[in-house]
């Protein structure tokens, strides 16, 4: 299993025999690696979206701990949280892998422990985990509902609550949560009830956060895409191909989340942010390098104009 850990915030015997770099050094390299010593623990990040932010941070020289359950290849979908250590490692950063259960308060604490013992704090934490299940309310099984509800309002709770004693130490402190802005359109109330709720629960949640926590210098933020992504669950529905045709790559929720959690808090607390804007406000005129052709498919929860 790769794996490389460190104590970032120090600095060891042989480190203190080097000669110091020079002020512009420093200034040129926080610039191309904003987020070097800089811990994220993400939760789902074995593939897709996650996996995306996750490789995002690395490149700007972030720690990252992946918490989930992937600890074995699964029989459809690439990847396990070992394999995505792997890809943080190669794009730069330093990578630490959890197989566990955001659902679990044990398995929460011990990633959150991990994080610390290793890299000796956090300072992001991205609500990635998500279930999704739309079938009619008459449909839906009990056990999709409590899956949903567990996964993306309590696995948010959970992780962040865990983290923010050791957010409260961080210069640069910040929890995205990858959910939608909330839209009261009764067409989204209507088309699946459930699973509108568990994840306008977890925007509920970081909104309620960001005003909770406003004097303590932690950011809170929602992150969404404008539309969909190509990811192996997209690609395994029904319609896969033709969907997959029209959706952008994963690279715009990773280049959307690294423009957010480099920004400053005050910048971006309680905010809900589509990914799309985030990099139209940073001066990206051009998408199409995301893929998804002339006519990309919206996703849900948002009104095309």
């Amino acid at each position: 299993m790769p794996l490389s850990v460190g104590y970032d915030r120090g600095i060891d015997d042989e480190e203190t025999h080097d000669e110091p770099a020079s002020a512009e050094a420093v200034s040129i390299m926080s610039d191309q690696r904003p987020l070097a010593d800089r811990t994220l623990v993400l939760s789902g990040g074995s593939r897709g979206i996650g996996l995306a932010i996750a490789l995002g941070a690395a490149r700007l020289g972030a720690n990252v701990v992946l918490l989930a359950k992937t600890g074995e290849p699964h029989p459809k979908l690439p990847g396990t949280v070992h394999t995505a250590v792997a890809e943080v490692e190669a794009a730069g950063g330093k990578g630490l892998a959890v197989v566990g259960d955001v659902r679990k308060e044990e398995d929460v604490a011990r990633a959150v422990d991990a994080a610390v013992e290793h890299f000796g704090g956090i300072d992001v934490v991205v609500n990635n985990a998500s279930a999704i299940s739309t079938e009619p309310t008459e449909d839906l099984s009990a056990k999709k509902f409590d899956l949903m509800m567990d996964i993306n309002v309590r696995g948010t709770f959970l992780l962040t609550k865990a983290a923010l004693p050791h957010l409260r130490e961080s210069p640069a402190a910040h929890v995205m949560t990858i959910s939608p802005p909330l839209n009261m359109n009764p067409y989204w109330l209507g088309a699946h009830p459930s699973y509108t709720l568990s994840k306008y629960g977890m925007t509920l949640l970081s909104l309620g956060w960001a005003a909770e926590y406003a004097d303590a210098g932690i950011a809170f933020s929602c992150l969404w895409p404008q539309t969909y992504i190509a990811t192996s669950a997209v690609t395994n529905l029904a319609s896969g191909n033709e969907l997959v045709r029209r959706s952008r790559s994963s690279d715009i929720m990773a280049d959307a989340a690294v423009a957010i959690l480099t920004k400053p808090a005050a910048e971006v607390n309680g905010r809900t942010f589509v990914d799309a804007d985030v990099l139209t406000a940073e001066g990206v005129t051009d998408l199409s390098r995301y893929g998804g052709g002339d006519d990309p498919m919206w996703d849900i929860f948002l009104d095309k104009s």
